[in-house]
């Protein structure tokens, strides 16, 4: 098994893929956090002042923003093998088709939670000299850094799972892709933000991670959300959910 991990991290690797979606990534991040200092402070705007720990939550979670882009290439990672036939040969070299869907997964698993540890630190880079700057001190309890940073790590880790198993449900990169941005950006975003459907939102992966991080500011649109760890529940819940998903809809379908 650790041999077929290998050979995935391995395919990735040697495409340009994994450090565009990197840096698209942390540019995206990178606007978000200029945006939240621009805006601190400001009542009009609802941002806490930068030397406050109310404001260090917000910026520190402006990483769960990466999500759309792992879960893009979760999709690329298993529907380019079917695009370019290549999982004909996969398949031939390990029979067992379980054993390279299983591979995948935790191939997915080390991608997103290096994609997380890479945002993890570009944030801390822009965070803390911020904070200091501005004459504040950077308190991890009071922020909440530990706490953000575990659901960043598991909700990055899990889109990256989702992927996988929706480009292995619908095997077209395209479709796949922007099923994954319709999702991001439209589904988790109708169900999170309007309020009369937060009671639903709050057990979609978006909501169990929010609710993971526990941001402790009042931003109006968090009354519903489940516990901390009702929200690391439903994450794993989910884990599960994608990687049958993925391993039941190869393994019984016809690859040609």
């Amino acid at each position: 098994m650790i041999g077929l991990v290998r050979a995935e991290l391995l395919k990735l690797s040697t495409t340009r893929l994994w450090w565009v979606m990197l840096l698209v990534t942390l540019l995206l991040i990178g606007v978000n956090l200029a945006f939240f200092i621009g805006f601190a402070g400001n009542p009009q705007g609802g941002l806490p002042a930068l030397d406050t720990p109310e404001w260090v939550q917000f910026a520190w979670s402006a990483g769960s923003g990466g999500g759309i882009f792992v879960m893009i290439l979760g999709v690329v990672m298993i529907t380019s093998e079917f695009r370019y036939q290549t999982i004909t040969g996969t398949f031939l070299t390990t029979p067992r088709r379980e054993r390279v869907i299983a591979a995948k997964l935790f191939a997915g698993l080390i991608v997103g939670a290096l994609f997380a540890v890479a945002v993890l630190i570009f944030t801390a880079l822009v965070v803390i000299p911020t904070v200091m700057i501005a004459g504040g001190e950077l308190s991890l309890g009071e922020s909440r850094v530990p706490q953000i940073s575990l659901g960043i790590l598991a909700s990055l880790a899990l889109y990256t799972l989702f992927g996988i198993g929706l480009g292995a449900l619908v095997r077209n990169q395209i479709a796949g892709i922007v099923g994954a941005v319709a999702w991001a950006y439209v589904i988790e975003n109708i169900f999170l933000g309007v309020p009369a459907l937060q009671v639903v939102g709050k057990w979609l992966p978006g909501g169990a991670a929010r609710a993971l991080m526990s941001i402790d500011v009042d931003t109006g649109m968090d009354a519903n959300m489940l516990p901390a760890w009702g929200g690391a529940l439903v994450l794993a819940g989910y884990a599960v959910v994608f990687a049958i998903a993925a391993s039941a809809t190869t393994v019984r379908r016809d690859i040609t």
